[in-house]
């Protein structure tokens, strides 16, 4: 379980091609005391870390990954943003993040104003029903809440402290962000269908 709040970024420096999908060494400062085994939400994907050499550590990433989030377009160079597991006594800041992606969404427009920026980015038609206004969205891992919503497009509104330690600062207008939904959302519209 993750909150949202992404405290940095890492740089993936290797990307290889395995028999089982993909293993991606990410380096960074950020990832504390983890162990093998453990839980690490990449770029808000949870993936498991299969091996650790000082402040590199591999994720072996699945096929079914690969095709619903953007970890399949990643390359060495790429920021990501990286969170570690919520402790049990830890603040609950930002909302529950399962690290589990619904679906990749598109950056349509980034408007600059001061003091940060307000996204537009258009989400699959599948997930529009699990996104509205003022309710919370985790963009590349990142917990936001949902400033304004039109057709098939929501607004997030990034304030300067986000834009300095996430990876959101560099997106741009046509790129992929991954996306979760907010997990009460999901069972609201599935009991909402089922009573149908």
């Amino acid at each position: 379980m993750f909150t949202g709040i992404v405290t940095e970024t890492a740089t993936v420096t290797d990307v290889r091609d395995t028999n089982d999908g993909r293993r991606v060494v990410v380096e960074g400062s950020g990832f504390g005391d983890i162990e093998i085994g453990d839980s690490v939400a990449v770029d808000g994907v949870c993936l498991t870390a299969v091996a650790i050499e000082g402040g590199r550590v591999s994720f072996e990433v699945v096929p079914e990954t690969l095709s619903r989030s953007t970890l399949g377009e990643m390359t060495p160079g790429t920021k990501v943003n990286i969170e570690l597991p919520m402790g049990s006594s830890g603040r609950f800041d930002g909302h529950m993040v399962q690290g589990h992606i619904d679906g990749v969404g598109e950056v349509v427009s980034v408007n600059r104003s001061a003091p940060g920026i307000t996204m537009t980015i258009r989400a699959p038609q599948g997930l529009l029903g699990q996104i509205v206004e003022k309710g919370s969205i985790a963009v590349n891992g990142v917990s936001l809440t949902v400033a304004g919503m039109k057709d098939d497009q929501f607004s997030v509104a990034l304030i300067p402290h986000t834009l300095e330690i996430t990876n959101l600062g560099l997106r741009k207008p046509g790129d992929p962000v991954n996306l979760e939904t907010d997990i009460i959302a999901k069972y609201v519209e599935k009991m909402l269908r089922a009573s149908q």
